[in-house]
């Protein structure tokens, strides 16, 4: 089956105090980006896309060092996860088969999540498979819901769960095995009716349990695949991480 990558890397580094996109932000001398790209790479994936945004300049000249091809499409207004894979159509439309879709500040994704869960997503003949990792306090994240026979119900965002979901220590990573056929079919329905009016790639998932299609959630050995840096002082959390666990970009 055709694989490819489509990494989300268009966001801001404000709160890390430069003037770079948040992706390159660095973790052991290594922009978080190149952590991700690599894992794709050693998963066997060789088609990526980079969804680039704020200081898309810098993307481009990161890209060129490269020693491996990236294509790279431009998300003029970040109005959200789904809008910046919308970005990226016509790279989808040219490799058709399956496609997984990382945040490109998660550097410790590692490639034996992406094979196992694509493995997974593939078995079940899922339309999507949601990769999910059980946390210690998975505040802020969002819940897998799961029915009693283990299958996956909804993701819900910690702003909209009760007491009983807000229990839940199983959350979403942010990266997704998606068909790429049926995701293309349902991009176009993704809403922007909410308080950010930003088009959201975890309604793409509901969208696609309405039409009754096969879903899945593959929970990652690592509760690191979730981890990413919104500051400085995540970010050394993540250096000391990868310094005490041996992880190489």
């Amino acid at each position: 089956m055709n694989k490819c990558a489509v990494i989300l890397a268009g966001g801001e580094g404000k709160r890390m105090k430069m003037n770079k996109p948040k992706p390159l932000a660095e973790v052991l001398s290594e922009p978080m980006l190149k952590w991700v790209l690599n894992s794709v790479r050693r998963a066997g994936i060789d088609k990526i896309c980079v969804v680039k945004g704020f200081g898309k300049e810098y993307i481009d000249e990161f890209v060129s060092t490269l020693d491996f091809p990236v294509e790279t499409v431009f998300q003029a207004e970040r109005l959200g996860t789904g809008h910046a894979v919308m970005q990226a159509k016509a790279f989808l439309e040219e490799n058709m088969g399956s496609v997984v879709i990382l945040n490109g500040d998660a550097p410790f994704m590692d490639s034996e999540t992406i094979k196992s869960s694509y493995e997974f997503h593939e078995a079940q003949s899922n339309a999507v498979t949601v990769i999910s990792a059980k946390v210690d306090d998975p505040t802020g994240y969002g819940r897998i819901v799961r029915d009693e026979n283990g299958a996956l119900t909804a993701i819900v965002e910690q702003k909209d769960a009760d007491e009983k979901i807000a229990a839940i220590n199983e959350v979403n990573s942010g990266g997704y095995w998606f068909d790429t056929a049926k995701l293309l079919s349902v991009l176009g329905e993704i809403k922007s009716d909410n308080a950010a009016n930003e088009y959201y790639l975890p309604d793409a998932v509901k969208l696609l349990l309405k039409k009754n299609e096969n879903l899945g959630a593959f929970t990652a050995k690592s509760s690191d695949t979730v981890l990413g840096a919104n500051d400085r002082e995540q970010l050394a959390e993540l250096e000391i991480i990868a310094i005490k666990k041996g992880y190489k970009c």
